[in-house]
């Protein structure tokens, strides 16, 4: 059965940071690749950054660029989110999903196969 677990959530003041994980169980962690997700208050799920460890390539949404570092550790099956200078825009419940090897660049919600519960963040401004 394909888990995939996100924690980290949280309030923060703007400015501060935080890092998400997201453990994965149930399938080849490096044969697919992982990605975090958003959706603020009231809009559609939007993708944040995405990583594949096969063809070792990430992907950023221009916002996201230069603020978050999305990176993997094959040992433990967990692909983390860290993310600096957040801002009151950042708040959102964080998604991760999972597909089978594609390149980063697609990280899209409809790419999806498995995804994680949410995980809240919140920033104060």
């Amino acid at each position: 059965e394909v888990q995939l677990q996100a924690s980290g959530g949280g309030l923060v003041q703007a400015g501060g940071s935080l890092r998400l994980s997201c453990a994965a169980s149930g399938f080849t962690f490096a044969d697919f690749t992982l990605g975090w997700f958003r959706q603020p208050p009231g809009k559609d799920r939007e993708g944040v950054s995405c990583i594949s460890s096969s063809e070792g390539t990430t992907y950023y949404a221009d916002s996201m660029k230069g603020r978050f570092t999305i990176s993997s550790d094959t040992a433990k099956n967990t692909v983390y989110l860290q993310m600096f200078n957040l801002k009151p825009e950042d708040t959102a419940v964080y998604y991760c999903a999972a597909w089978y090897e594609s390149p980063a660049g697609t990280c899209r919600p409809v790419m999806a196969s498995y995804w994680g519960q949410g995980t809240l963040v919140t920033v104060s401004s």
